[in-house]
C-alpha cells in the first residue's frame, strides 16, 4: 500500500531521542515502491546491490535466488522494476541448496563483477564468479562456530581496497558490541567492533562511494518493524564519527534487510533498501530510498 510522500517525510524525521556522543543527521525519504511478481520463487529478499547510476539492481532472496533487474524512474521516484533474469544460488558442487544450507542473507559485488554471498544457518561466505557459477566457500575460522543459528551473517560489504566485511545479527563480543569480521583475500580477522545500541540488530551493510561504512538495523515487535541507518568513518581500523541518519517508528516500513549506498546523477548520496516479506501475504516487498547528507 502506498502512502503519501508528505506523511512519509514527517515519519522519517521521527527519532527515538538523541544518543549521547552520537551525532544525528537527517536523511530525507525519497520514496517507496511496492515490487510485485506472481512467481513461487519471488520474495524473501534480504540483500540488494545497486549499479553506480541506480539503473540496475541485484537482489538476493533468503531462499538462494539471485535476481537482476532494471529500475524505471521518474525523477527521484522508482516507478517500476523489470526483471532481466534470475538464478538459483548453487553449492560448491553445483547443486541447489535447500533449507538452512541455502539461507542466503548478504550480497556484495566485487570490482571485477563477481559476487560474495553470506549465509546463516550454516555460517559461511562464498564467492561466485558469475550468477550461475558454483560456490567457492571461503575458509571458516573457529570464531564462526559459536554464532547464533538464526542470527549470523546478514550484512556483507566491500571497501575500496576490495576487503570483505561481515557481521552477525545477534552474537556479540564480551563487551556487548557487534564484532566485525574482515576477509583480506587470505585470512579472516576481527579489526573492530561496532557499538550495540538499543534493541536494533544489524541486517544490512555497505560501503558508500564516500568510503564510509553504513549499517542498516532492524527492531521487531508484535506489531511491526522499526528501521535505523547508522554510518562511520574508518580511520586506522577504528570506526569514528558515528552518525544516526534515520530511525523510524513501528510499521512505517516493512522488514527492511538489504542496503546499497550510491550517488545519483545529481551527485547526491542515496541509500536503497529492500524488505524481506518472509513469503507472507501480510507483508510486502518494498523498495525504499533515502537521500543522505554528505
Amino acid at each position: 500500500m502506498r502512502r503519501s510522500i508528505a506523511v512519509q517525510l514527517i515519519a522519517a524525521l521521527f527519532l527515538a531521542g538523541p544518543v549521547l556522543g552520537v551525532e544525528t543527521k537527517s536523511a530525507t525519504l525519497s520514496g517507496s515502491f511496492e515490487w510485485r511478481r506472481d512467481s513461487d520463487w519471488f520474495g524473501g529478499f534480504s540483500a540488494i546491490h545497486m549499479s553506480e547510476d541506480g539503473s540496475r539492481m541485484w537482489a538476493l532472496s533468503d531462499r538462494a535466488v539471485l535476481v537482476s533487474a532494471d529500475i524505471d524512474r521518474q525523477g527521484d521516484a522508482v516507478t517500476g522494476v523489470r526483471i532481466i533474469n534470475h538464478w538459483p544460488v548453487l553449492s560448491s558442487r553445483g547443486r541447489i541448496m535447500p533449507g538452512a544450507s541455502g539461507d542466503s542473507e548478504g550480497l556484495a559485488q566485487a570490482p571485477d563483477g563477481s559476487f560474495y554471498i553470506s549465509f546463516e544457518g550454516v555460517h559461511r561466505v562464498a564467492h561466485y564468479t558469475a550468477p550461475w557459477a558454483n560456490a567457492r566457500v571461503l575458509p571458516r575460522p573457529k570464531a564462526f562456530d559459536g554464532l547464533d543459528g538464526n542470527g549470523s551473517f546478514e550484512g556483507l560489504a566491500i571497501d575500496k581496497e576490495s576487503r570483505l566485511y561481515t557481521l552477525p545479527e545477534k552474537s556479540r563480543t564480551a563487551d556487548g558490541d557487534i564484532p566485525v569480521y574482515r576477509w583480506n583475500g587470505q585470512t579472516w580477522s576481527t579489526p573492530f567492533a561496532l557499538p550495540q545500541r538499543d534493541r536494533f540488530l544489524p541486517v544490512g551493510a555497505d560501503f558508500g562511494p564516500d568510503g564510509q561504512l553504513y549499517l542498516l538495523e532492524r527492531a521487531v515487535s508484535l506489531v511491526g518493524f522499526r528501521s535505523r541507518l547508522r554510518r562511520w568513518r574508518l580511520e586506522d581500523d577504528a570506526p569514528t564519527g558515528e552518525e544516526i541518519l534515520f530511525e523510524t517508528g513501528t510499521g512505517f516500513h516493512d522488514n527492511l534487510e538489504g542496503l546499497s549506498v550510491w550517488r545519483d546523477k545529481q551527485g547526491r548520496l542515496r541509500a536503497t533498501m529492500i524488505s524481506d516479506d518472509n513469503f507472507l501475504v501480510l507483508q510486502r516487498t518494498e523498495l525504499v530510498e533515502y537521500l543522505l547528507p554528505d
